[in-house]
């Protein structure tokens, strides 16, 4: 696969005839970017010029583990887009980036809120010129409220949010996700709300508004995740209580924990009602199973300790394989504790297209994550590899129509 060719045999694309123009950089704002461009949207990725202090380029190209001077996840963050070398810094490359948008269906930025008007490129500008236009701002704390001037990065929105304080063992510091979720939360929220915006844009179109009108879609990383803190929020203001850390288990919900193996670790949901009689009769407890107070969750709550100890006491004594074996015959949802290794390795990924091949410019062979969701009529694809910096300079601005 390479930057030019692309697959033949692709159905039509959902958002074939998309125009994107991302001027974001590292996760967020290109992470949006790289879900609509799986869709089918012709995703234009603006990067800075090299400098003699810089390699130039979205720095995401330098991080963690490189091939020959760039990341593998580049091939993963950056997939299926165009990139176009432009200084923003300059009049004239924020005039060439102002030509783009004229002709775009969707902006995506993630700077610090006020940098796009610093340039005279704020929505009230970018819209006179070009109704139709969805903006997607993406910002650690909005654009507006007294944070908003904050620098906000996803380590500090996932704190903000109420998801780091949860994470841990009671007593002991936080701990983070090993991957960046405040990031992708906005980001997804973000794709939903340009398609959201899109959908508004069709309902408006009129004689005065041909393309219909856009606006702005305005996505802080820690409302993202503060979004996704479930009953957090509303336990504290109807009864003041504080959610704590509670490890590998999910309070207030059980049995759903992850319990020891004789060679390993599992996780095991049998919090519903019959799944939880499955599963006590699968591990030789038909005593809790028929237990009355256990028969709800409420009951179980009350009584988690001693229901986790006797799930504890069976997998302790069994292989994973075999807690696999018997759980699943019994249809209480189980799973292994997967590492890298086990995804690349398993067949359902490889099933689902979950792991395709792409290869880079030098011809390594990377395996990237495949396209989610899966649609039946118009599904996703990978198309392009991701990007040299500068690759389709020419070709995208060759194409700009004359200016007015």
């Amino acid at each position: 696969m390479n930057s030019a060719a692309s697959i033949p045999s692709i159905p039509p694309q959902a958002l074939a005839g998309l125009k994107v123009l991302e001027l974001g950089q590292l996760i967020a704002g290109p992470f949006a970017g790289k879900t609509l461009a799986d869709f089918g949207a012709e995703v234009i990725k603006i990067e800075p010029p090299a400098t003699e202090a810089a390699a130039g380029g979205d720095p995401l190209r330098q991080w963690r583990m490189l091939h020959e001077g760039t990341s593998v996840w580049w091939q993963v963050q950056s997939r299926n887009k165009k990139s176009v070398v432009l200084d923003l810094r300059t009049p004239e490359g924020r005039e060439l980036a102002a030509r783009l948008i004229d002709e775009a269906d969707v902006l995506i930025e993630n700077f610090k809120p006020g940098t796009m008007e610093k340039w005279g490129m704020g929505y009230e500008q970018l819209s006179a010129r070009n109704p139709g236009l969805i903006m997607l701002r993406i910002s650690g704390y909005g654009q507006s409220g007294p944070y908003k001037d904050r620098p906000g990065f996803a380590v500090v929105a996932e704190a903000m949010g109420g998801m780091r304080y949860l994470n841990g063992e009671p007593g002991r510091a936080p701990v983070r996700a090993g991957v960046s979720l405040g990031d992708t939360l906005a980001a997804l929220h973000g794709v939903i709300g340009v398609l959201l915006a899109l959908q508004a844009r069709h309902a408006s179109v009129s004689a005065e508004a041909p393309k219909g009108r856009g606006q702005v879609v305005d996505v802080a990383l820690y409302e993202a995740v503060f979004n996704c803190m479930e009953s957090l929020l509303p336990e504290y203001s109807a009864f003041g209580a504080v959610r704590q850390p509670a490890g590998s288990a999910l309070p207030g919900i059980a049995p759903s924990n992850a319990y020891p193996c004789a060679d390993g670790m599992v996780v095991i949901g049998g919090n519903g009602d019959s799944i939880f009689k499955r599963l006590m009769i699968a591990i030789g407890r038909d005593d809790l199973a028929t237990d009355a107070e256990l028969a709800s969750n409420p009951g179980r709550v009350r009584r988690v300790a001693e229901i986790d100890a006797a799930i504890g006491a069976w997998t302790s004594r069994r292989a994973v394989a075999q807690v696999l074996e018997v759980l699943n015959a019994a249809s209480v949802p189980v799973g292994r504790i997967y590492t890298a290794e086990d995804i690349a390795h398993d067949p359902h990924y490889r099933a689902r297209d979950m792991i395709l091949p792409v290869t880079t410019p030098e011809g390594l062979t990377v395996e990237v994550p495949g396209i989610v969701p899966k649609l039946s009529a118009t599904p996703g694809a990978i198309t392009r590899r991701a990007p040299v910096l500068g690759e389709d300079t020419d070709e995208v601005l060759g194409r700009l129509r004359p200016e007015r």
